[in-house]
């Protein structure tokens, strides 16, 4: 166990990207029924930088913020957060991460891209079911509230992982 640099490189990677991912919690636009954060750019960039092992970040994350640590949007934590209409969004990160994380293993610019835009609609599939189900919206509703505004952020946030996953693939 001593001296292994993978496992650290593993612990180190996952640590950075609860705090980041914290942090972009943490940045929040006031929407409604689902806040504006940057936790997703910081999910899409686990995937691609720690590829499959991308889920280990997500796993601690969901973990601290079940266990009542101020992780979640606006410094939000508790069981309460995914039982509440933002709940499937942050459920949806694990498929997402682990989706992009597999694309990510290929050197495949285009993988990337289709891992990237996978990884982004599993967010959007588990969320926008949850809004669905937790507010008794109509799907078109849901759809209008929990989708359409966010896509062109994500659109940002989907190309700026891909250029930070480009030139760090290439400086290693």
């Amino acid at each position: 166990m001593y001296g292994d640099i993978d496992r650290t490189r593993v612990i180190s990677q996952t640590a950075a990207f609860v705090a980041l991912i914290t942090i972009g919690a943490w940045i929040s636009l006031p929407f409604v029924p689902v806040p504006i954060t940057l936790q997703t750019l910081f999910v899409l960039l686990a995937g691609a930088v720690m590829r499959r092992r991308g889920i280990y970040p997500i796993i601690a994350y969901l973990g601290l913020g079940i266990m009542n640590a101020p992780v979640f949007h606006n410094g939000l934590g508790g069981i309460g957060v995914l039982l509440g209409p933002t709940g499937g969004y942050l459920a949806g990160f694990l498929p997402a991460a682990l989706i992009i994380g597999l694309a990510f293993e290929s050197e495949s610019g285009y993988l990337w891209i289709l891992g990237i835009s996978a990884g982004t609609g599993a967010i959007y599939m588990c969320g926008i079911a949850w809004l669905v189900h937790s507010t008794g919206l109509a799907l078109p509703a849901a759809i209008t509230v929990g989708l359409l505004p966010f896509l062109p952020g994500d659109l940002l946030k989907a190309a700026a992982v891909y250029l930070m996953a480009r030139r760090l693939r290439a400086g290693t």
